[in-house]
């Protein structure tokens, strides 16, 4: 099971931004002769698209998740919208629809056949993951239902499927069911993320969030968000983990309370084994990446490195002992080992990395700029406009950093000063 982030950001239920309290699953077939995601998202990933489900399964095993698990969203056409996650299965090509629910093969039954019992595999899979996610019994009364087990309930549109389909191959939901309580036992680390790999977020994504979370983020740090996904994939690591676990460890690169500067280039509080050590330095950020990138290979792989180990520590890690980046954190690892001592390390990782995912990076972000103000009397107002009330300071002749545009009252634009001592409007200054 492989599940690719693919945030349906343009619909409606993602930009409504509303959430749900899970309380099930509910299972759908998409309804026509189409076994790709791609034209549904394609519908779905649009303003004015008022439907939009939460992930949508093929039958190779790529499983594409379009909505947060927590928004809602539009699946059932009724209730099960505000308690359900809702999940489609595509369709084969191999057969066509001659009226309502009713079908017939236009091909080899064989091609069917595998396609409905492959999506039925990864259906499982991902249900156990989502039921062991948010703790729900799948044997339960009305956890996991089907489109038309919730219309017999009252809580969905008259809809046949999955059922419609899954008749002609001996598949119930009934033993659904039971294949993903029977899956939640036997494979629990297929809800766990694995450290190697390749990176879901890309860097424009990453650069994106670190400008939301600290818009007065050094200019060096930007420049060195590639080199993440560069030296990641020279190690086989996935390079978007290894800028989460930096965003926790400095604190968005502020550096606050962090047991490292970004002058040592040290991203990930590597050598800071207890609490007043200044930790390793390292001359350039790529080398201060690029060991982070083989620590945790180290902990997450025993095949050789790819560069010359500019780890010092590299050779204090068991080899292989935290493969998952939940297994990060020594409490969460079932061996005692792993990076940090802290509770639900690996967790805060991943939390950082959703957000991560979770922007549109092709939305524009604001980046900062500098201004020239040629008056010794610009007043700074506590607000974008002429109705905010005065600081009672004035910004003085000289260069300013501006860091959030805003408009209001008075001036075409307002600015805030990096300072964050107040707004000031923006007709009075040149950019330099």
């Amino acid at each position: 099971m492989k599940v690719i982030q693919n945030i349906c950001t343009q619909s409606d239920c993602y930009k409504s931004g509303r959430n749900i309290e899970v309380k099930g699953l509910m299972l759908h077939s998409v309804g026509c002769p189409q076994p790709k995601a791609q034209p549904f998202i394609n519908s779905w990933n649009k303003s004015g698209a008022k439907a939009c489900v939460h992930a949508i399964v093929e039958p190779d095993g790529d499983i594409y998740q379009l909505l947060p698990w927590n928004h809602r969203g539009w699946h059932g056409g009724g209730d099960s919208n505000n308690t359900h996650i809702g999940v489609e299965m595509t369709e084969p090509d191999t057969i066509e629809y001659i009226g309502g629910a009713s079908w017939r093969e236009k091909a080899d039954g064989e091609n069917t056949k595998a396609h409905v019992l492959a999506t039925y595999k990864h259906a499982v899979e991902l249900f156990a993951y989502l039921c062991l996610k948010f703790s729900l019994d799948p044997t339960a009364d009305g956890v996991i239902l089907s489109h038309s087990e919730g219309h017999k309930r009252g809580i969905a549109s008259n809809h046949g499927d999955v059922e419609h389909l899954w008749r002609h191959f001996g598949l119930s939901m009934a033993q659904f069911r039971k294949d993903i309580k029977a899956a939640m036992k036997a494979d629990k680390a297929e809800v766990l993320t694995r450290i190697m790999g390749e990176p879901m977020a890309d860097a424009e994504q990453m650069r994106s969030y670190i400008l939301q979370k600290n818009p007065n983020v050094a200019q060096s740090v930007i420049d060195m968000i590639p080199l993440y996904i560069s030296e990641g994939e020279a190690e086989g690591v996935r390079g978007d983990i290894a800028f989460a676990q930096s965003c926790l460890e400095t604190g968005n690169f502020a550096f606050a309370g962090s047991a490292v500067t970004l002058d040592q280039n040290n991203f990930c509080g590597m050598g800071v084994t207890s609490r007043g050590k200044k930790g390793c330095s390292f001359d350039t950020p790529q080398l201060g990446i690029r060991a982070q990138i083989q620590h945790l290979k180290a902990y997450a792989s025993e095949d050789a490195l790819g560069n010359e180990c500019v780890d010092s520590r590299f050779r204090y890690v068991t080899r292989g002992c935290a493969e998952y980046v939940e297994w990060l954190g020594q409490k969460e690892n079932p061996n005692g080992k792993g990076w940090a001592t802290g509770k639900g390390y690996g967790s805060k990782i991943l939390n950082i990395l959703q957000d991560i995912l979770e922007i549109d990076d092709k939305e524009e972000v604001f980046e900062p700029y500098r201004v020239r103000v040629s008056i010794p009397n610009l007043n700074i107002r506590k607000g974008p406009g002429t109705d905010c009330a005065k600081t009672g300071r004035f910004t003085g002749v000289g260069i300013f950093t501006i860091i959030e545009e805003k408009e209001g009252k008075g001036a075409t634009k307002w600015g805030r000063l990096k300072s964050r001592a107040g707004w000031i409007a923006l007709d009075y200054v040149t950019k330099v």
